[in-house]
């Protein structure tokens, strides 16, 4: 297998020169990401209207009038929510069916290599009366498609991430469902694309620019991947969701996205159980659970962006005000680009690697303008404890 170096600036078109937002965490190095005149982020800018300037009793009134018209009056599934027994998609679906009488069929596409917490969250989840669907790809052509996204892409869950967007519109189609609904809109939420930040859907074709990477899964025929295998990881086609009358909606545009809430609403109504310690990377025990090679995803993200999973999970938490930014800044200090050590074996197993590929693809995604070699050892240019 190549390994080439990447250009990460020009990959991401990210800008040369590192700043940190002057509310939380996060730098300008998240792709999409925008920052005003004062130094502050879009997400954090958005955080605050959504805090002050939306009215969120006539939000849930168009939550409303949307369901009443798409409400089943025979029993029949209703209403797709992707769910894979985790924090976000469990209180989607618990609203759904037990607070606003819809009766939500829910799709879970299979985790690349599945936790044993995860596998549990999800079957309290089902017990509890959800209706779901499973999908689980061809395997080997799953593990093959993980290699190479790591290689190619610097994210090794590109594969899950075709599946997590493409199978739930596929099963809309199907059964003749045509409202979808999933948790937050990330771009606006976590800071990105703002075009639908007043909408309470988007646009289908958005995914492939902003979760593909413009990356598609028939791009991998060229590596000698099924073509027939490949199609389980596409979505139908433009005219059967257009036929289908298919729009996918964010519950976080009707009701207020708060993550933590969501932790603690789906552990007192769904069983949601956290692992018995932190995350590898972060400072919390609730979130992304369902993967044992999830940690990789948020560690590549750190190699790539300077931006790790605490850095994410606390930037967030200061816009909701759980924490505020000099404790923020602690946490990403401590727990930043920790290496996700407890699975690393199995991740060299699944994608065929060993630790000298495994470093030599790291490296090759190191960009210069992020990362220094000091005394032998990679070191971040730009640190946001420095602001301090």
């Amino acid at each position: 297998m190549e390994i080439k170096k990447k250009n990460v600036l020009k990959m991401y078109n990210l800008p040369k020169k590192v700043f940190f937002c002057k509310k939380c965490t996060i730098s300008n190095q998240r792709p999409r990401i925008r920052f005003n005149s004062k130094g502050v982020c879009s997400a954090c800018q958005f955080a605050e209207f959504k805090r002050k300037k939306i009215n969120w009793k006539k939000r849930e009134e168009e939550l409303l009038r949307l369901l009443d018209k798409h409400r089943s009056k025979t029993n029949k599934n209703d209403i797709i929510v992707p769910c894979s027994g985790g924090k976000d998609g469990s209180w989607v679906a618990h609203q759904l069916k037990f607070k606003y009488g819809m009766n939500p069929l829910c799709v879970t596409w299979r985790p690349i290599v599945p936790s044993t917490i995860g596998k549990k969250n999800l079957r309290n989840f089902i017990n509890i009366g959800f209706d779901h669907i499973l999908g689980e790809p061809d395997a080997s052509t799953l593990r093959n498609l993980t290699s190479l996204s790591f290689n190619f892409l610097g994210e090794p869950f590109q594969p899950f991430i075709y599946g997590q967007y493409n199978y739930p519109v596929k099963i809309a189609v199907e059964n003749n469902i045509s409202i979808m609904m999933y948790g937050e809109n990330g771009e606006v939420e976590y800071g990105g694309d703002m075009t639908y930040a007043f909408k309470p859907y988007n646009d289908f074709k958005i995914r492939d620019k902003h979760y593909f990477s413009k990356i598609l899964p028939k791009h991998w025929k060229k590596y000698k991947i099924d073509p027939i295998k490949l199609k389980e990881f596409e979505p139908p086609s433009i005219n059967a969701v257009k036929k289908n009358k298919t729009q996918m909606h964010f519950f976080g545009y009707y009701k207020f996205w708060d993550p933590q809430e969501n932790f603690y609403y789906c552990q007192k109504n769904t069983n949601f159980e956290v692992n018995p310690n932190r995350t590898e990377g972060t400072y919390s025990k609730y979130a992304s659970l369902d993967d044992k090679l999830d940690g990789f995803h948020y560690y590549l993200m750190f190699i790539k962006f300077g931006i790790g999973r605490a850095t994410s999970d606390s930037a967030h938490e200061i816009r909701d005000g759980k924490i505020s930014r000099e404790e923020a800044v602690y946490l990403v200090k401590k727990y930043d680009g920790e290496f996700p050590k407890k699975y690393y074996k199995i991740f060299l197993e699944y994608c065929r690697l060993n630790d000298e590929k495994f470093e030599k693809i790291i490296d090759s995604w190191r960009s210069p303008h992020i990362w220094k070699r000091n005394n032998g050892k990679w070191e971040l240019k730009n640190t946001v404890w420095k602001d301090l």
